[in-house]
């Protein structure tokens, strides 16, 4: 099988379901964004630092093609089974991340992104993972929209947050505080 069908050469694309519509559409963004943060939970799950997360961090990138196997799709589409989303997905990073705070000291100061690779890599996922909430929210104003989808990208931001603290706290880098300039 080649991976190129020429079929996207005038700059259109197929959802599942057969209707093409065109790669600049809010759609395509959404799900591309969404392919994109795939790409840097990727990256973290290679960090060494992140060894004992690696299973959780695939389920995270399969929960991530779902997503955009959902964004992908036609609202109405009805033809194939398309995998979902349930509440045990998103109580799954919350019980991640109330793992992880229990180890952690209070925040008592917003915290500048970086201190390690690891760490700057976690925090470039957190705001990805912040634009396609973005943009999902954008679409579901136009675009029936599957409400977990959007509370799924929420929390996620939220696990990568506490994640960027925690692999700090491993690494052994001191979290830098923002110290506004007043």
């Amino acid at each position: 099988m080649k991976i190129y069908t020429k079929t996207g050469d005038k700059g259109s694309t197929s959802l599942v379901g057969g209707t093409r519509i065109l790669k600049s559409e809010l759609r395509i963004e959404a799900y591309g964004t969404i392919d994109e943060l795939n790409s840097y939970i990727g990256l973290l799950g290679d960090q060494v630092v992140n060894q004992n997360k690696k299973e959780l961090l695939k389920e995270i990138q399969d929960r991530l093609f779902t997503i955009g196997s959902i964004l992908a799709s036609e609202p109405e589409q009805t033809k194939k089974k398309i995998p979902d989303l349930h509440d045990s997905d998103i109580e799954l990073l919350e019980k991640a991340m109330d793992t992880m705070n229990e180890k952690l000291e209070a925040m008592r100061f917003f915290i500048l992104p970086g201190g390690h690779q690891s760490v700057s890599f976690g925090h470039i996922a957190r705001t990805v993972c912040r634009r396609a909430e973005r943009m999902v929210v954008r679409l579901s104003e136009e675009s029936d929209t599957d409400y977990l989808v959007i509370r799924y990208l929420n929390r996620l931001s939220d696990y990568l947050f506490i994640l960027c603290r925690y692999m700090a706290k491993e690494l052994g880098v001191e979290e830098v505080a923002w110290k506004a300039r007043v």
